[in-house]
Formats: structure tokens, C-alpha cells, sequence
């Protein structure tokens, strides 16, 4: 039975080895039951490692891969995906076409797959550089809207775009907010960044946190207080 408090947090173990990923896990042992494992980690035997963390340490796992090609390809890598195992994969929601071939390739398995709406390093000014004259606010809701659509589970977007996501999408769509910091706490190359509390409250379903713990001198006790910020949320 899922814990409805530690099920929110998504530790992210962006690390250069599974060696330090495996360590990180043994130090933070049942008090973290979710995990993300994204392109660094995966280009170092992180395939090997997610299979080990459902089979082995019953936890969690979303493949943080951020699929975008055409659509034979993606819908081609969903499907191995989905023979994982993982509970969550991402995919860049740039348009249609990708999403409903990555729903095709996900076939009847129970994969959830997350659209990446604007990634949380991003500024209105890098939305116009990329060439496009939507705000950071409006290209997500019409990414999120775009996701639903084409029947996704869900997004990845900033805390501070949840309130309004949650308003325009159907009960249960899932919103997974990186970019989450403590209170006081330089938020680093976030520019969208927000509390736990701030993202629970706006309506986030999970949060995922990197550095926050990864990089922590002690990651148990980082993670004890980032649960205790959902809790009281």
C-alpha cells in the first residue's frame, strides 16, 4: 500500500554512476519509496539500475527521458519502456503527433506518461529566443491542454503553473513539479522555482527534488524535512 505522503516525493538521482546512485538509495532506505533516474544516469547503466530498484528494493521509478523524434521512434522506445517496468516515463510535448505515438507504443501496460511542458530553467526571454511569442504561463496550459488531449496522465510543470493546470484538466491528471526548494534556499539555475508547500498546495501531485538531497551532507535528514513540508501541506 502506497504511503499518500512519501508516494509525492521523487527523489532524483541525478549522479554520474550507478555506484553513487546505489549508495545514495542504501542511505536513504525506506524513508524515499519514489525515484527518477534521468539522461546522465541512464547513458551510465541506469536501465540496469531501475530494473534493481522495482525488483529488488520494491521502490518506485520514473525514467526521466524526455523522448522527442518522429513518431515510429517514439512510439518504438515507449514500448521498451513499458517492458521495464517503471511507472512513469516523460515525453517532450511539443506536439501531437509525439504524444499519441507515445501513447501507442505504451499498448495496454500500466506506463503513465508525463508531457514535458516548459522545461523550470526557462524564462519568457528563452521562449523568445526558441523562437515563440507565447509566455512561459501560456505555452504550458496549452502544452497541458495539448497532453490531455491526447490522452497523457500527465505533466511536468512548475509549481507555480500547477494552480492553473489543475483548474483546466481532468480530476486525477497527474502534475510533477521539479525545480522544488526549502524555504531561504538558493534555488540555483531554477527559474521557476517553489516550495513543497507551495507546490502540494497549487495543486501538484508529486514534487521532485535533486540536488536539495543528492548533495546534502546528510540526504536522510534533507528528505525527512522535505516529506514533513508535504505533510503539513
Amino acid at each position: 500500500m502506497l504511503d499518500p505522503v512519501k508516494d509525492k516525493l521523487i527523489v532524483a538521482l541525478d549522479l554520474p554512476t550507478v555506484h553513487a546512485a546505489r549508495e545514495l538509495v542504501d542511505q536513504l532506505g525506506d524513508t524515499v519509496t519514489f525515484y527518477k533516474i534521468g539522461l546522465e544516469l541512464v547513458l551510465a547503466g541506469g536501465l540496469g539500475l531501475a530494473s534493481d530498484l522495482i525488483e529488488t528494493y520494491n521502490k518506485r521509478v520514473f525514467l526521466d527521458m524526455k523522448l522527442l523524434d518522429i513518431g515510429n521512434t517514439v512510439e518504438r522506445a515507449v514500448a521498451t519502456v513499458a517492458e521495464l517496468g517503471v511507472d512513469y516515463l516523460t515525453i517532450h510535448g511539443h506536439d501531437s503527433k509525439t504524444l499519441k505515438a507515445a501513447i501507442k507504443g505504451r499498448g495496454t501496460s500500466q506506463l503513465r506518461l508525463l508531457s514535458v511542458t516548459v522545461l523550470t530553467t526557462l524564462t519568457d526571454t528563452d521562449l523568445k529566443e526558441q523562437g515563440t511569442t507565447l509566455s512561459t504561463d501560456e505555452l504550458v496550459e496549452k502544452r497541458a491542454l495539448m497532453a490531455q488531449q491526447a490522452g497523457l496522465d500527465g505533466v511536468i510543470a512548475s509549481g507555480r503553473e500547477a494552480e492553473n493546470i489543475r483548474k483546466k484538466t481532468r480530476p486525477g491528471f497527474l502534475i510533477v513539479t521539479p525545480g522544488i526548494r526549502l524555504p531561504l534556499v538558493d534555488a540555483g539555475d531554477q527559474a521557476r522555482a517553489t516550495t513543497p508547500t507551495e507546490a502540494i498546495h497549487f495543486g501538484a501531485s508529486h514534487i521532485v527534488v535533486g540536488r536539495p538531497i543528492n548533495a546534502s551532507s546528510n540526504p536522510k535528514l534533507a528528505a525527512e524535512q522535505f516529506l514533513a513540508a508535504i505533510a503539513e501541506a
